[in-house]
């Protein structure tokens, strides 16, 4: 049988993951997260935030969280970086990957950055410009491609031009992002085929979706038949965005994991130590997640150690 293409999940949680909560996770615990993450075989994650704290206080330890990162050879990590300032500082904590954001519609775009997204694409064109300048990879994600909780439907002409012209601007990879979770599959299916047939090349987009009505997974399998190989996930399918109302998590890194690997797929993720983190943050944050394969997980070493004490 021929081997099926393998599988890149990128890891939000500690970032994109954690913003939305209420719950203020310790430094400790977030190094920890980070830490369960690489043993499970995790190769990229974004690990923290370089936005102004007061924006968000959840993250306001980045520079703290990146000097106390585990030190594995082969992984990734990341910050989000909303302009030159915060790049400067991404680049002062010595990280060597950043990633940018902008909305496609004009109303999410002035809610979470206060900018046109004019004015941020210009804004991004140099920060990705001296990013690629001082050696160091970045992704640019697209936020409300599928949808925008003001707005409602967005223009697929401009979440494609925006893609083409952060490509062009030296991004190494483009974000297509179902911020609010109102994509379904078909929907998948066109707007990729829409940025390919815009001039992004199919390697360098990467998907990221959320469950707000339980079609992320499905999404995911979508965008795999339309030729993506690169997701996002966040363990235990946590998060969410302070600027777009009724947004819910992100989907399950372990989910994806669980069906991905089922399909043949290789993803160099451990599934068992990555439902093991995501127990891990369900109680840091003292509360259940939405996520399904952790729990089965931990329901099942639960029942072993039960009839291995009978």
């Amino acid at each position: 049988m021929t081997p099926l293409d393998p599988i890149h999940i990128y890891e939000v949680s500690p970032r994109d993951g954690l913003q939305n909560e209420a719950t203020i996770v310790s430094t400790d615990d977030k190094v920890q997260l980070i830490s369960r993450l690489v043993a499970a075989g995790v190769q990229d994650i974004e690990v923290t935030s370089f936005v102004k704290p007061s924006w968000i206080p959840q993250l306001a330890d980045a520079a703290e969280v990146v000097e106390r990162l585990p030190k594995a050879p082969g992984v990734n990590y990341w910050g989000l970086v909303p302009n030159r300032v915060g790049l400067e500082r991404a680049i002062d904590t010595g990280l060597q990957c950043v990633a940018t954001f902008m909305s496609a519609s004009e109303t999410h775009n002035q809610k979470n950055v206060n900018r046109t997204w004019r004015e941020s694409l210009k804004n991004l064109r140099t920060v990705i410009g001296d990013a690629k300048d001082g050696g160091l990879t970045v992704r640019a994600y697209i936020s409300t491609v599928f949808g925008c909780p003001y707005e409602g439907e967005v223009s697929v002409a401009r979440s494609t031009m925006l893609a083409r012209e952060l490509r062009e601007a030296g991004a190494d990879t483009i974000v297509l992002s179902d911020t609010i979770g109102t994509g379904n599959p078909r929907m998948v299916h066109r707007i990729v085929s829409a940025a390919v047939e815009a001039g992004v090349p199919l390697d360098s987009l990467a998907l990221h979706m959320h469950d707000t009505r339980g079609t992320a997974v499905a999404n995911v399998i979508a965008g795999l038949q339309a030729g993506v190989r690169a997701f996002d996930g966040a363990i235990a399918g946590v998060g969410g965005c302070p600027y777009a109302p009724g947004a819910a998590g992100n989907a399950a890194t372990e989910d994806l994991v669980h069906v991905l690997e089922a399909m043949g797929h290789a993803t160099g993720v451990d599934l068992g130590i990555a439902s093991e983190a995501g127990a891990f943050l369900s109680n840091a944050l003292g509360r259940d997640l939405p996520g399904r394969m952790h729990r089965v997980h931990m329901s099942q070493v639960a029942a072993d150690e039960q009839t291995c004490s009978a």
